[in-house]
């Protein structure tokens, strides 16, 4: 079977020249910690995810001080924090505002829905992609054109190879603009957590309980915030689409030619 490997360009930092800055992410009102928030510099491909007591490093070359690190995670309003800044306290707490989301106006009108399946619904079983390290932060997923608006009830996804024990991943829906611009619709994270064993070649989530609507274009992903240890996780290709993915936190998004097999039930205004 032939695999196919993203290619991945790395910033990797020389140790004389880096610094490992080290912090924990809390609830402002709270003073919980926040498991899994995207952590990095934004559009330079360096970043992390805090782990589940939201503790979070990141190597930093000394030549970015005036750059600033971009603290987000679904549910709260983002933060920008100095470099700098983060450099000279050495037990850093980085508290996040949760958000207050706008309740609109309700306006009923009839509209008509049909249910169909959206996404790659070919499978390439010759062709395989995903995850093959264990990089916190990289995500890829599949871009989902629509004119209008859809209800999302179920996600489909063909597994060709699992080697971890057990997954645990994040599901993200974003809206998407033409200009590669994805924004993130969840109100609250949604994990995908089950064992090896558990694992069939056909993995299929419920979304209805989330209530997950999109309004035109959307991008549906996979996204790797826990270390797994040492492992893989591939899935099938189709065709006539692409992958898009980007390789850490903050960082930008980019696609590849070979769409990996991830399709979506919803129910489609007419």
């Amino acid at each position: 079977m032939i695999r196919f490997y993203t290619i991945i360009l790395l910033c990797y930092c020389n140790n004389s020249f880096c610094q490992e800055i080290r912090g924990i992410v809390m609830d402002s009102d709270s003073r919980k910690a926040i498991e899994f928030v995207n952590i990095g510099i934004v559009g330079k491909n360096i970043g992390t995810v805090s782990n589940t007591n939201g503790i979070f490093k990141i190597s930093v070359d000394k030549d970015m001080d005036l750059d600033t690190i971009l603290f987000s995670a679904i549910g709260y309003e983002p933060r920008l924090s100095k470099i700098a800044d983060l450099r000279v306290r050495r037990g850093n707490k980085i508290y996040l505002k949760k958000k207050a989301y706008d309740i609109s106006e309700v306006v009923i009108k009839p509209r008509n829905f049909t249910e169909k399946t959206l996404g790659v619904l070919d499978t390439n079983n010759k062709l395989i992609a995903g995850f093959k390290d264990n990089l916190l932060g990289y995500e890829c997923g599949i871009r989902v054109d629509i004119k209008k608006s859809a209800i999302l009830k179920q996600l489909k996804i063909n597994i060709s190879t699992c080697t971890y024990d057990s997954i645990f991943y994040r599901l993200n829906v974003y809206s998407a603009e033409e200009d590669m611009t994805f924004t993130n619709i969840l109100k609250e994270p949604i994990y995908l957590k089950m064992s090896k064993d558990t694992l069939n070649n056909e993995l299929v989530i419920n979304l209805e309980p989330y209530n997950i609507v999109v309004d035109g274009n959307f991008l549906v992903s996979l996204e790797h915030v826990k270390d797994l240890g040492e492992g893989e996780l591939y899935f099938y290709t189709g065709t006539r689409r692409l992958t898009y993915f980007k390789i850490t936190s903050q960082g930008n998004w980019q696609f590849s030619p070979v769409p990996i097999c991830i399709s979506v039930l919803a129910d489609v205004e007419e």
